[in-house]
């Protein structure tokens, strides 16, 4: 025995007290084909990971099929794609579902991607009551941060409803919604944003639930047994940690005073957690380690808020794709701290602490303030579709964004203590993982051999009863399993689902209430001195084309430039090339700026640049922000992109100048050939 083994043994001799089950471990992974997945995620389970939390592509998120318009540039990039049951056969081939524990990140179609699941299951054979694991299944986000949503609020409700009530029924041990705080603080949430506007979107579907009149007392109570939430964990340790309690005592309040659930089991806070990925950094990403497991601590050491599912990024999340090296170091990190420390054979380590306990109720007594305001506004959704919360996030970003730029918010290797030497970790090539373009053309070909391959009046049967469903307030979820069984696609479900319930346009945030902190005059003079030359502001389009659904970047841009003087058209999400073009050509742009944080950003500007040329409109120049690797920025600059900005480029001003630079360039470029005439 080592003197390490010996003193463990010697400080826990005579101790009885069980050990704590450790949570589930997961990464949420997907890429590239449902079969690379699959191989993935066997090597994941082979590496002791517990669990599957399965990432989708854009596509599937939104219910497009690969060869749709908007799908271009997007297949495969951020997740997996899933077109029909093929594609969910092949995904989990040879994993049992009956004894697998789930997680799926899917909102907008969420009824669909579990209907293709448990169609799956049934072929397997796995009883229906057997499936443990969770759909998302929180559009509320979905309209205020994460931006995959399809059809407007109350259809959108509506499906919600009907999954909640089917797996209640049929696949009781099946999470029918992740409530999901991770993207409200992804977005700029404060910790008291996070805590109400979370609770507010569960207050929102059991509400609708229970307003359905489909359910009796008996059954909802199982309904808010199966509600379980999604959080996210950052690097303030000790307010995360607090978040986490507090989380569990106002939902024990909501569900007693509000709904009068008074089985304990029934009201029990569950939570699976990702810990904060906004806070990774591309600049000396190694210091991202460190920082994942701090961020782990404060959802692991408070056992009477201890999650039930933990999943760690990897270290190299802002550089682009995690390899499955770089997976396996963060089940890795879980497995340590499970396994190898003592921190489950104790009680709760926090019990007691006047520190504690003050936060906690600090915490408490502002989220009832927001939520009481919130509920007299009307609910949840009605402060999703007059852009209450929406503002409120943009507005708590730019603060955040702020404190960086400032330096009042520290960020080691960002803002101080700069200097570095090279990192052996992002050194040559296959320091992350690419998707080739030659995924998108498979899957273009794949998509449409299946249709060609299915019985067409069985899929079309299968899609009329669906539309007659939704039409008439039956449960969508039966009629949907028929049609994966029968090969309808998820463009299809998707599609007929958008004849009957319309699509929804959110708010995008940036308005005349809402501005930026303080501004460097320097940015305010260079804009200014480009408007005398112009004889106008300086005008620039902020585009996000494809299903990119992430605006934050692009919200801060719009918000920088319109307060340093510039004439800012931002439309939100969702567009494609044709669309940013012709505004362009209709507001007589100086400059276009591009945001694309799905990977997808080479094949979409390429899209871009080759509609300005078409339409004589190259003397626009094009700026791009994303998730951009080093050898993508040179492609990019080869297309002919002005310039490139990435999670490095955090200060705003800079951005500004830097964008005020590529203009007159471009004036300076322009005047020369005119002269050369």
């Amino acid at each position: 025995m080592s003197a390490q083994d010996s003193t463990a043994a010697g400080a826990d001799a005579g101790k009885t007290v069980a050990r704590d089950k450790p949570w589930i471990f997961r990464t949420y992974a997907g890429h590239s084909t449902a079969v690379e997945s699959n191989r993935l995620y066997r090597s994941n389970l082979a590496r002791g990971q517990t669990g599957l939390s399965v990432a989708f592509d854009l596509p599937t998120q939104t219910g497009y099929d690969p060869d749709h318009e908007l799908a271009r540039g997007e297949v495969g990039k951020v997740g997996v794609p899933v077109s029909h049951i093929g594609d969910m056969r092949a995904l989990f081939d040879g994993i049992p579902l009956a004894t697998m524990n789930t997680s799926m990140t899917i909102n907008a179609t969420a009824a669909w991607l579990l209907a293709l699941y448990i169609a799956v299951a049934d072929e397997q054979g796995a009883p229906r009551s057997s499936l443990t694991g969770t759909t998302q299944n929180d559009i509320i986000k979905e309209y205020l941060s994460r931006g995959t949503y399809v059809f407007p609020p109350a259809p959108s409700m509506r499906l919600i409803k009907d999954v909640a009530l089917f797996t209640t029924r049929e696949v009781p041990k099946w999470n029918p919604m992740n409530v999901c705080s991770y993207h409200l603080q992804e977005a700029g949430a404060t910790p008291v944003q996070e805590l109400s506007y979370a609770l507010a979107t569960a207050i929102a579907v059991l509400d609708t639930v229970k307003a359905s009149g489909e359910v009796d007392e008996a059954g909802f109570g199982k309904v808010v047994a199966r509600i379980s939430f999604f959080v996210n964990a950052g690097l303030r340790f000790i307010t995360e940690m607090c978040k986490m309690r507090a989380f569990v005592e106002l939902w024990d309040e909501i569900c007693t005073q509000r709904y009068g659930i008074t089985d304990a089991r029934q009201k029990l806070f569950r939570y699976g957690v990702q810990v904060n990925s906004l806070g990774l950094t591309e600049p000396q990403p190694e210091n991202n380690v460190y920082r994942i497991l701090i961020e782990m601590l404060a959802v692991v050491l408070s056992k009477n808020a201890r999650a039930r599912a933990v999943q760690l990024p990897a270290w190299n999340e802002a550089l682009g794709l995690p390899r499955a090296w770089d997976q396996q170091w963060s089940i890795r990190m879980q497995q340590i701290m499970a396994y190898e420390t003592d921190l489950l054979d104790y009680g709760d380590i926090f019990d007691g602490s006047v520190e504690i306990t003050r936060k906690v109720e600090e915490l408490k007594a502002a989220a009832r303030e927001e939520l009481a305001r919130i509920d007299a506004m009307g609910g949840a959704i009605v402060a999703v579709e007059n852009g209450v919360m929406k503002r409120a996030l943009v507005e708590s970003n730019a603060r955040r964004l702020a404190a960086i730029e400032d330096g009042s918010l520290v960020v080691v290797g960002v803002n101080r203590w700069m200097e570095s030497e090279p990192s052996p970790l992002t050194a040559g090539e296959g320091s992350i993982l690419t998707v080739p373009e030659t995924v998108e053309m498979e899957a273009v070909s794949k998509i449409r051999a299946w249709r060609a391959g299915r019985d067409q009046a069985a899929v079309d049967a299968a899609l009329a009863d669906l539309a007659a469903a939704a039409r008439e307030g039956r449960n969508v979820m039966e009629p949907s399993i028929a049609c994966a069984r029968v090969g309808v696609t998820t463009g299809e479900w998707g599609q007929t689902l958008r004849d009957i319930f319309g699509e929804y346009r959110a708010p995008t945030g940036v308005s005349i209430e809402t501005k930026s902190p303080e501004i460097e005059r320097e940015v305010r003079l260079l804009v200014a001195d480009l408007a005398d030359r112009i004889g106008a502001a300086p005008r620039i389009v902020v585009g996000k084309p494809g299903l990119d659904g992430h605006s934050n970047g692009a919200e801060q841009v719009a918000l920088r430039a319109r307060d340093v003087g510039m004439d800012v058209t931002y439309e939100g999400i969702r567009q494609t090339p044709t669309e940013i073009v012709r505004r362009a050509r209709e507001t007589n742009a100086h400059v276009i700026g591009l945001s694309i944080l799905s990977g997808s950003h080479v094949p979409l500007v390429r899209e871009v640049k080759a509609k300005l040329r078409a339409e004589g409109l190259d003397h626009i120049p094009v700026v791009v922000g994303g998730i951009v690797p080093p050898e993508d920025e040179l492609v990019l600059k080869n297309i002919g992109v002005a310039a490139v900005y990435t999670p490095k480029d955090y200060a705003l001003d800079e951005v500004m100048k830097g964008i005020v630079h590529v203009v007159q360039r471009s004036l300076d470029n322009q005047d020369k050939a005119g002269a050369a005439e």
